[in-house]
């Protein structure tokens, strides 16, 4: 192996460390934005407040899918659907849960206003979907009632 190849094999094994390095910090870079204080909320005016809601209208363009009894409180899987322009974030809170706010997506514009994931309930609550909509925040709410424990036990 000559030095000139030598130089260019060390040059290229360090950008690609380099490389490594900032994918690797990446994910952490995504959540530089994310509200630890609203996550570790113990009530619901908390939360609202953590979030900077002040006054969320109820609105009948949130639709909330999802069995109306949770066998097993570990895994409830929820759907909320937007039918609100503009909708730039959909959060679900659970009202009696250790910690209200559960979930929180923000959205693009060319993404649809449609999350499914499941959440961890302690006990039957009310589930609320959130959405910013127009710097506006808008809510939908359905009790789910827990038959198994979830986050308690």
């Amino acid at each position: 192996m000559n030095l000139r190849h030598q130089a260019s094999r060390r040059g290229f094994l360090r950008l690609t460390g380099l490389a490594a390095s900032v994918l690797a910090l990446a994910p952490r870079l995504a959540f530089a934005a994310w509200n630890k204080a609203a996550f570790e909320t113990k009530a619901l005016a908390d939360a609202y407040k953590a979030l900077g809601v002040e006054s969320p209208i109820a609105s009948g363009d949130i639709q909330i899918n999802a069995s109306d009894i949770a066998e097993n409180g570990a895994v409830v899987p929820v759907e909320a659907i937007s039918k609100i322009p503009n909708t730039t974030q959909i959060s679900f809170l659970v009202e009696k849960n250790p910690t209200t706010l559960t979930a929180q997506f923000d959205l693009g514009p060319d993404m649809l206003p449609e999350i499914s994931t499941r959440l961890k309930m302690a006990q039957t609550s009310n589930v609320i979907a959130l959405v910013k909509a127009d710097g506006k925040f808008y809510t939908a709410t359905k009790e789910i009632k827990v038959t198994l424990g979830g986050c308690g036990g």
